[in-house]
């Protein structure tokens, strides 16, 4: 299976560019070592792993909106709306609080051995 870097330009203002320059930086390395040695070691094919490493991922997105539910995604996504149409740094930094609050009810209560995230 052949898996080239991402390799290309794209213009400051296209909207895909954060996205296009995480492909561009995580492509440098070739994964197939990790999976011929998870394959290996776990007796999966590495198509298999492959499939299951882009079904996971793919799935990630969903997995998080079911987790954190449409309610709260969407006053979040109002947070950094207001926050970017006021266009200050104060707005942004009540924004980053407001934010900062629901990850930390959100996250209440996942991992007891951990209570120094709600900071």
């Amino acid at each position: 299976m052949e898996l080239p870097p991402y390799r290309d330009s794209w213009e400051p203002d296209d909207p895909h560019a954060n996205f296009k320059s995480e492909v561009a930086a995580y492509t440098t390395t070739d994964p197939m070592p990790t999976f011929e040695g998870l394959s290996t070691a776990t007796g999966i094919p590495v198509s298999c792993l492959l499939r299951y490493a882009l079904v996971k991922y793919a799935a990630s997105g969903a997995e998080a909106i079911l987790a954190v539910g449409p309610l709260a995604l969407e006053q979040m996504r109002r947070h950094v709306e207001i926050a970017e149409e006021t266009g200050t740094d104060a707005a942004r930094l009540e924004a980053y609080g407001a934010l900062r609050s629901m990850i930390s009810w959100l996250i209440a209560g996942l991992d007891p051995a951990d209570d120094n995230r709600q900071g």
